[in-house]
């Protein structure tokens, strides 16, 4: 069969009329071209797509790297830049290298068919750099090959067929309205313990000790490049020292996504990493940048010259204390007022940038300050100074319900460039193992940073990735084409795809379990998530358990607090209970993949926040009970709080089932074996004599 590139070559065509395209039928398989030149994460986009394709039609697809090797029907995958890729683009797609030139990752990706070759088909995907090029392959994947971005975090394989083809292939996207967009993967204790081949990490901090496993950060970047995100920060505290470590960085990179650090690690550097970095040479240096700035500058140009060997970083500046607390916690001898606080972390950053420019060969490396707790008051107070250039990012309060007061008051300086880092996860508030954040109200903070032209950088904070499939989908999108989402239609069409017969009734199921965290007509209230449940309960136990074990009649005077947080709790609880009265209506109507990712993905979330609730509301009743001398009503009570921790282990099992078994083993933050630990003491200590 005559190839189409070889016709193309010979002769200039005009811009040639939309094609059909088949890319495996009774004829055979396309031919995927990747041009020499092509970067590495294009490469792999391509063996993505034959992967794909293998899973549908039990066909494999050949990828080449010359136009000769390209027989009969063909993808091209080209970005603009590559000259290789450019000559072939412009006669194929003749106007589309200009058209793409300089643009950030914009793509096209459009089939035809040559002039005089009716039997030969080619589907040509051009990106303006690598990422567009790989995005418009993505795209193309996902709505026509119908394959979910995250068919792996959803358990959602695409549906077999015998044959792939179409009338016509047309996907156009030009530039995307946040130019970064990313994770940040972080407190992920389930991901870190989930499979425990990632080797160690090298830091004293009790929630972390696995590094996350080679098949399981793999799949965190494919699924995020999958989604057109561009930007990750790959893990909690990174010490590129250890080699475990830097093969999260080097993963992500090779995958084509800028990499970058947490907001407590300015240039990969953080408490944690200083300790053990001098304890290593022989000597003990306190956190202090007050008294040891020279200890503090000689780390910093040692990391940054590991971390400048990435040619896509995007660097993190700041002055940060140990565990993502304000540096005075960790440096007693920091200055005590706010003006003098914000002129250290600023001599801070002025340093990092001097070195980052000192190392980085880009004229203009990309650079951040995360103005995350302590940052955004300072900043709204004026006390902080930022190197030109580098852009600042505000936070939201936590976790993702509004943004900090900084957004609002300070003036934007002309020029500089500003972002949003935002939680759809947070430790210790939550949301961590149920969902809290809808994309309703996920569009509504990213909509404040369009209007304040706060579009240059957003990262989320997405914890295990797993729970939170919803938001990190629909964020993908807006993040995207702002303008062309909404999120009504946008969860009509998430769950009619998912749930088919059952789309309306899920859909219901998931809009009140994001309503039960609504508290009321009081404005700026809400109800709690998962992780403030937790932490309340635990400490209402925790006292309990202190009085029981003190007092021979342990008595609560504070019983109207109480009173008031039980009622609260109750109406949260009857919420959460109405988010899952048509659960047994949709299950009915699902099977296969469908029904496992409900069940996974609401079932059993719906019941670990019902069971939280519970175990919350039922040691406030048994307190009220020891208040009034009930100790039979009490330890009844406390043994319905058991009952209710055994509602959380059933839907714990629910999502831990044939591939996700362990799924829960490195649950160190919530730490349920501790709750049911605690509950079990409290009732042994109600039943001494």
């Amino acid at each position: 069969m005559t190839s189409i590139f070889s016709l193309c070559i010979a002769v200039l065509l005009p811009a040639p009329a939309l094609a059909g395209f088949e890319l495996v039928g009774e004829k055979g398989t396309a031919t995927v071209l990747v041009p020499e030149g092509e970067p590495g994460c294009v490469r792999l986009a391509a063996e993505d797509l034959a992967g794909d394709v293998e899973k549908i039609t039990g066909r494999s697809l050949p990828i080449v790297s010359r136009p000769a090797e390209c027989t009969g029907a063909c993808v091209l995958l080209g970005t603009v830049g590559n000259p290789k890729s450019a000559e072939l683009l412009e006669r194929l797609l003749p106007g589309v290298v200009a058209e793409l030139s300089g643009k950030w990752e914009a793509y096209r990706a459009r089939s035809v068919a040559a002039e005089g070759a009716a039997t030969s088909q080619t589907l040509v995907i051009a990106g303006s750099d690598e990422r567009g090029t790989m995005f418009g392959l993505y795209a193309f994947i996902e709505q026509y090959l119908k394959v979910d971005p995250l068919y792996f975090w959803a358990a959602r394989p695409p549906e077999n067929r015998d044959r792939l083809a179409w009338d016509a292939v047309r996907l156009a996207a030009d530039e995307p309205t946040f130019k970064y967009r990313g994770w940040f993967i972080n407190d992920e204790d389930l991901l870190s313990e989930w499979h425990l081949d990632g080797g160690r990490r090298r830091i004293d901090y009790p929630y972390y000790e696995h590094v996350v496993s080679p098949r399981v950060s793999r799949r965190v970047f494919e699924a995020m490049v999958r989604l057109g995100y561009n930007l990750v920060i790959p893990a909690s505290f990174v010490d590129l020292r250890n080699a475990d470590e830097a093969r999260l960085v080097d993963e992500a990179a090779r995958r084509g996504l800028f990499v970058s650090m947490h907001h407590v690690e300015p240039l990969g550097v953080s408490g944690f990493g200083f300790a053990t970095y001098w304890r290593e040479r022989g000597e003990e240096v306190p956190f202090s940048y007050t008294r040891y700035p020279e200890k503090f500058e000689i780390i910093w140009r040692d990391y940054a010259r590991r971390w400048a060997r990435y040619p896509n970083v995007v660097w993190q500046l700041g002055l940060r204390g140990i565990a993502d607390r304000p540096v005075w916690v960790s440096d007693p001898e920091a200055p005590q007022s706010d003006e003098a606080r914000g002129r250290l972390i600023s001599e801070a950053m002025a340093k990092q940038w001097e070195i980052v420019r000192s190392v980085d060969p880009r004229p203009d490396p990309p650079a951040t300050t995360t103005l995350w707790m302590e940052g955004s008051d300072l900043h709204r107070r004026g006390h902080l100074r930022f190197p030109p250039g580098v852009a600042v990012i505000f936070a939201d309060n936590s976790p993702g319900w509004e943004l900090q007061s900084d957004f609002y008051e300070v003036t934007r300086e002309p020029g500089r460039p500003y972002g949003v880092y935002y939680h759809q996860a947070l430790w210790g508030t939550g949301p961590h193992l149920v969902q809290g954040v809808s994309p309703k109200r996920a569009h509504g903070i990213f909509a404040e940073a369009v209007g304040r032209g706060s579009t240059h950088y957003a990262i989320m904070n997405v914890s295990n990735v797993r729970e939170l499939v919803l938001g990190i989908d629909a964020a993908a999108r807006f993040l995207r084409d702002f303008d062309g989402f909404d999120p009504d239609r946008y969860l009509d069409a998430w769950c009619a795809e998912r749930f088919g017969p059952a789309a309306e009734a899920a859909r219901g199921c998931y809009e009140r379990l994001f309503a039960s965290y609504v508290a009321g007509c009081e404005e700026g209230s809400r109800n709690k998530l998962d992780g403030e449940i937790l932490h309340n309960g635990r400490r209402f136990y925790e006292v309990l358990l202190e009085r029981l074990r003190v007092e021979t009649q342990p008595s609560f005077q504070d019983s109207p607090r109480i009173e008031r947080t039980l009622v609260q709790v109750q109406r949260q609880r009857a919420a959460v209970e109405a988010a899952g009265e048509e659960i047994d209506v949709v299950s009915s109507r699902l099977d296969g993949a469908d029904r496992a990712f409900f069940e996974s993905n609401f079932v059993a979330q719906h019941a670990i926040l019902l069971g939280l609730l519970r175990w919350w509301e039922h040691g406030l009743e048994a307190g009220l009970s020891l208040r009034q001398g009930d100790r039979t009503k009490m330890l009844a009570h406390l043994r319905s709080a058991q009952g209710a921790i055994r509602q959380i282990r059933a839907g714990q099992a629910l999502a831990s089932r044939g591939q996700w078994k362990h799924w829960y083993r490195g649950d160190r933050k919530m730490n349920l074996a501790r709750v049911e630990g605690l509950t079990d003491e409290v009732i042994a200590a109600g039943t001494r004599p």
